[in-house]
């Protein structure tokens, strides 16, 4: 399936959309350090709630390509934050066309709390405030560690933008915390709690995305050109689900993380120096970015070859379709 376009660059730096220009999810969202980080990040996370995966994995065309998955997602999502309103409603359509189909139950026990047979629904209003959570809290940890660390205003307002962006999507804003403060207090006891449960497709999927396991092209790895992304990723999720994952996580990956982020930082605080050339990379879109991964990944589908080096995804689809 082609990704749709639903968005135009320039038309979205001059017609009004659902957020105005000095809306903090406007400005957090055109960072285009935080638009390369923080869905790869919210993935990761969002991974630990076996409907969500589930739900997902089991309804989705790509399952044997995330990273194509992850471009669709960024566009529709970009369309929202970012486009005109004629571009949201084009993205909002369609995802609401697509969400109807998605309903099932689990197929096998995931965790004491997901036993299978649990039933599962994308217009489930606590699922939709999930994802709404999992991508708000990438979102905000990704701007303060690359960009700068907001004020508590700002931070409630860009929760306050973000329960307005799952409206859009439909979630019932009662499905929401009332405040940022009432949020932070939810979302930091739910990852904490034993709620938290990683299937073997996750883990899987969760690692190749955060980079541990990644595309070859043309014999060069492909990691030499985003590893920094993928570092970025890492070392911003919470301890426990870089355990979760076994992610091998030590000082010497501690010290590259906390230079780079720094530099980033950095980067965006002193535009000033730096380097004409260099200034247009730090905001706009990122979903082109995306499709660059995307396009590798069908190059080694259609050539017979797995995604992920190593391990086929077919293995799932075929026993979960038995």
């Amino acid at each position: 399936m082609l990704l749709p376009d639903v968005l135009d660059e320039e038309a979205a730096m001059s017609e009004p959309g659902y957020f105005s220009d000095h809306s903090m999810v406007r400005r957090v969202m055109s960072k285009r350090a935080v638009g390369l980080t923080y869905g790869l990040r919210a993935l990761v996370i969002g991974a630990v709630h076996p409907l969500l995966f589930v739900g997902t994995a089991e309804n989705t065309e790509h399952r044997m390509t995330p990273y194509t998955r992850l471009a669709l997602t960024g566009r529709l999502f970009e369309a929202v934050f970012l486009g005109s309103r004629a571009e949201a409603d084009r993205a909002l359509a369609f995802t609401r066309k697509r969400h109807v189909k998605v309903r099932g139950t689990l197929p096998e026990d995931a965790g004491d709390q997901h036993p299978a047979g649990t039933g599962y629904s994308a217009l489930d209003p606590h699922l939709m405030f999930m994802t709404m959570a999992f991508t708000f809290d990438s979102a905000e940890v990704m701007y303060d560690l690359l960009v700068r660390t907001m004020t508590g205003g700002e931070r409630e307002g860009l929760y306050q933008d973000y329960v307005r962006w799952g409206e859009l999507f439909g979630m019932p804003a009662d499905a929401a915390p009332a405040s940022y403060p009432e949020f932070r207090a939810f979302f930091d006891g739910y990852l904490a709690s034993g709620e938290l449960f990683l299937t073997d497709e996750a883990r899987l999927v969760g690692s190749y995305l955060a980079g541990q396991r990644v595309p070859y092209s043309q014999g060069v790895p492909l990691q030499q050109v985003t590893s920094a992304f993928y570092l970025l990723v890492q070392g911003s999720l919470p301890t426990r689900i870089r355990r979760m994952y076994g992610m091998r996580w030590g000082v010497a990956e501690e010290v590259a993380y906390q230079g780079l982020s720094r530099a980033v930082r950095t980067a965006h605080v002193s535009v000033p120096l730096v380097p004409p050339v260099l200034r247009g990379t730090l905001a706009g879109p990122s979903a082109p970015v995306y499709k660059m991964l995307s396009k590798r990944e069908h190059e080694l589908v259609s050539g017979g070859r797995p995604s992920m080096p190593g391990v086929d995804p077919r293995n799932w689809v075929q026993r979960n379709s038995a």
